[in-house]
Parts: structure tokens; sequence; C-alpha cells
């Protein structure tokens, strides 16, 4: 009996760990959603792709919500670039100490 016990035990906390890195992976893509602009961005690699191929100071984009938004593109770029290093490495670091927990 102790053997089922211990591995009933076992999957429960694996199945609790999943869903904390569940839980965690919608909290951050939460916060990489930023206004700038006049418009509602979300900062990935998306954005940044995007921003980094073109070479114009202004452009227009469509930001989350589906509305064009001229934006300066540097300034969008810098401040998606900042949101979304600054977000996953605060995700990166509570993940880790939920996974020293296991």
């Amino acid at each position: 009996m102790s053997a089922v016990n211990s591995l009933v035990k076992s999957i429960k906390h694996r199945f609790d760990h999943e869903a904390a890195k569940k839980l965690l992976k919608e909290k951050y893509e939460a916060k990489l959603l930023f206004a700038m602009d006049g418009g509602m961005w979300n900062a990935g690699p998306e954005l940044i792709c995007v921003l980094s191929n073109y070479d114009t100071e202004e452009i227009v984009l469509v930001d989350t919500y589906g509305n064009p938004c001229r934006v300066n593109r540097e300034n969008l770029l810098f401040s998606a670039k900042a949101r979304y290093q600054e977000q996953l490495n605060q995700w990166e670091a509570e993940l880790q100490s939920i996974s020293r927990k296991r």
C-alpha cells in the first residue's frame, strides 16, 4: 500500500507542477501587452522581427485590437525588446524557483 501512496503522491506533485507552469505562462503572456503610440502591442518575437525589418522612422502597423496605428518604429522596437526581455527573465526565474521545489 505504501508504494501506491508514494506513486499517487508523485503523480499529484507532477500534476501540480504542470498546472503551475501553465499558470505562469498565462501570467507572463498577459504582461507582454503594453500601450504605446495610441495602440496596444504584444511584445513578442513577431513584433520585434517586423519592426527590425523596416528602416523608416515611422510606419503604420495593426495593433493587438486590429486598429492601424502610425508609430515611431525605433521607440516601439526599443520598448518591445525591453518589455519582452524583462518579462522573460522574470518568467524564467519564477519557473526555476518552482522547479527547485519539486
